[in-house]
């Protein structure tokens, strides 16, 4: 196991659209917090996505689920869970929102936390490279298209996905195609030993995106999508790479802006 805290890329500028994303994703997930389980899970179905509900925006009728209304254990030890339904309208406002308002929603703390992590370490270079515009341009359009790869895999899912993954995924592509091999200091777990050691960019990234692809396939092969996004992170992923040489080359790099600015004075 490996846990990258610390890359040696400095930048110029201030990632102030970083970390406004990442104000918001905390703020998003401790408002959710105070609504009751119940109200958490109409949330999550709602401005999460749920990919089944794009076919609505064909068909025109709604779509009904199930929610946990309660859950009890018994004295015998046994659970008892109460469900009631939840049906989710065919409105096309709501649905094409839901592929905004996921990527601000978590289901925990270490989702929050994982996904903030990786977004704090390797996407104030990619803001740094592309400016605060291209930035916020690149991070909702991976996390679009992250959403899409997820459809593509499981059209008629009701089980909705939340999460910035998708987007920090294209963060981390966007990333692997610029800078492959600037050092990342990395936290590694050897059974009871802990060490740091120094890795290339590229080495980090390629071993995420190769066990990304291999929850991917495994999901595939049981034929289920529920739990982790995988084929999400994989899109995202591979729309980083792509889209990254497209917009930075409409911007030229900050220390070129630079040195013009003081050439001109």
């Amino acid at each position: 196991m490996f846990f990258p805290f610390h890359d040696d890329n400095p930048t110029v500028r201030t990632p102030l659209v970083t970390v406004a994303l990442i104000v918001v994703n905390v703020g998003a997930f401790l408002w959710m917090l105070q609504l009751s389980p119940v109200d958490q899970q109409v949330l999550t179905y709602r401005r999460g996505f749920v990919p089944a509900r794009i076919a609505q925006l064909e068909t025109g009728k709604p779509i009904e689920v199930k929610i946990r209304s309660d859950m009890r254990r018994l004295p015998n030890g046994r659970v008892l869970v109460r469900e009631q339904p939840l049906a989710l309208p065919a409105k096309p406002r709501q649905i094409y929102l839901s592929l905004l308002t996921c990527m601000f929603l978590h289901g925990g703390w270490l989702h929050l936390i994982g996904n903030m992590w990786f977004l704090w370490i390797f996407g104030n270079n990619v803001e740094d490279r592309l400016g605060p515009i291209l930035y916020l341009g690149i991070y909702l359009t991976g996390g679009l298209l992250a959403s899409a790869s997820h459809w593509m895999v499981a059209p008629s899912s009701a089980v909705p996905v939340i999460g910035a993954s998708g987007a920090v995924a294209t963060v981390l592509g966007a990333y692997a195609v610029t800078w492959p091999w600037a050092r990342v200091h990395t936290l590694v777990f050897l059974f009871i030993f802990i060490t740091v050691i120094e890795v290339p960019a590229l080495l980090v990234l390629a071993v995420w995106f190769l066990a990304q692809l291999a929850g991917g396939r495994q999901a595939l092969a049981q034929d289920t999508m529920a739990g982790v996004a995988w084929w999400a992170h994989i899109g995202g992923f591979v729309a980083g790479m792509v889209l990254m040489p497209v917009f930075s080359s409409l911007v030229s790099p900050p220390s070129e802006r630079r040195r013009s600015g003081e050439d001109q004075r």
